[in-house]
């Protein structure tokens, strides 16, 4: 056995459309709908520049398999941030600054890594890293 990659990411929320735009505005994602038997009115994927499905949202009543309380917007438990690798630090700050909104710089110089670190309508901390950016 091997992990070859984190897979995706799912996210459930109250609200779909706005997550799903903030993904498709802030980071350039592609917004298609999930396969069935999930519906466009209960989940969208976001997909990356290679064709995948990185980013998983789902509606407050979307169907799951394994099934638990959730509360958008609440801390996520042991959770702390999702961590995306990026490319073009200055567009990606330049992006935050016209949609207005909050976000914080670290520069991490023993290994030349540049982050960007904001949440999603959902609360959720994303940790953008732009490696020898």
């Amino acid at each position: 056995m091997q992990v070859h990659a984190l897979d995706h990411i799912n996210i459930i929320t109250d609200d779909l459309d706005g997550t799903a735009r903030f993904y498709e505005d802030l980071l350039g994602l592609e917004r298609r709908d999930a396969p069935s038997p999930l519906t466009p009115q209960s989940a969208q994927w976001m997909f990356d520049a290679q064709g995948r499905a990185i980013v998983h949202i789902n509606s407050l009543d979307c169907q799951r398999t394994y099934v638990r309380p959730i509360t958008p917007g609440e801390p996520t438990g042991a959770l702390h941030h999702v961590a995306l690798r990026l490319s073009g630090y200055e567009e990606m700050k330049a992006r935050l600054d016209a949609q207005e909104r909050d976000y914080k710089e670290n520069l991490v110089e023993a290994i030349s890594l540049r982050q960007l670190f904001t949440v999603d309508p959902n609360n959720i901390l994303l940790e953008l890293n732009f490696l020898g950016e």
